[in-house]
């Protein structure tokens, strides 16, 4: 990843300080903060010890000519900082910086993050969409949501936001909304979506039409590893090949995997 098309992006970010009263530059505690983060950096305290080690680098790409600032100092100004700003800056700094591989495959996920539900005060686990590229292992953005259930809506927002021409965009059951599908679509990319039972109609047709291939001919695969042993079983068909399909717009394939798998306590699981 370029840090000069990171500054470029940085540089962007509007600073709402009084310039009477700016003794670090804006650009200089933005790009501390976040090559400190990069680099593991956990707490303020730590990024201004990153400063401090790391200063000859530093000056590489910024001024810093009044040193590292106190570590109330990165947080107080990081704090006032437009965080949707900052998240533009930093998708399309991975957009510029991301070699897309060959069909790429794009996980889009929603997951809670550890520790952010405070019982004392009872404040909401916050939510997080990301979209990760499989291939090189980098997540090219990231929404934050109130409510788990609040993913449907900030899917197509981040998707919007992202490079998606030939790409394969896989999405888990809660994405599996035809919004979500035409978005992709929208910008040339491909979709994959798990079907489960929130989408009843298209989980019975989708079900009906491959369940008695079960057995058949297809493409298996046998794993043994930590005690276990594992079969998968995997099925497609055209789309038009399944009756009372309901109309999603691009689709073409349908596809269903059977998975069984035996433990070393001899624990029987089949899905």
């Amino acid at each position: 990843m370029s840090l000069n098309v990171l500054a470029q992006h940085l540089s962007e970010i509007p600073d709402v300080r009084q310039a009477a009263k700016v003794t670090y530059p804006l650009f200089d505690i933005l790009f501390l903060t976040i090559t400190a983060v990069i680099a593991g950096c956990e707490g303020w305290e730590e990024i201004e010890d990153f400063g401090h080690a790391r200063l000859d680098w530093l000056q590489g790409y910024g001024d810093f000519e009044n040193g590292i600032p106190v570590h109330d100092t990165i947080a107080r100004v990081m704090s006032r900082i437009d965080p949707e700003a900052l998240q533009t800056c930093f998708i399309q700094w991975m957009k510029d910086t991301e070699v897309h591989s060959e069909r790429q495959v794009i996980a889009v996920d929603g997951k809670t993050l550890r520790g952010s539900y405070r019982p004392s005060d009872r404040q909401s686990a916050i939510h997080m969409v990301s979209a990760f590229a499989t291939a090189n292992g980098v997540v090219m953005g990231q929404l934050k949501t109130e409510e788990k259930s609040n993913e449907i809506k900030a899917i197509p927002e981040l998707l919007s936001l992202l490079e998606l021409e030939g790409c394969l965009v896989t999405l888990d059951a809660m994405g599996c909304q035809k919004a979500i599908a035409q978005t992709v679509l929208d910008q040339r990319g491909d979709y994959l979506l798990a079907v489960k039972g929130n989408q009843k109609t298209l989980y019975q047709s989708i079900r009906s039409a491959l369940t008695p291939l079960a057995g058949e001919e297809g493409y298996r695969q046998i794993e043994s590893g930590h005690g276990r042993h594992e079969y998968r079983e995997y099925h497609v068909l055209s789309a038009c090949e399944v009756e009372d399909l309901p109309n999603w717009p691009g689709l073409k394939t349908v596809g269903m995997a059977t998975r069984y798998s035996l433990s070393k306590e001899g624990q029987e699981m089949l899905e």
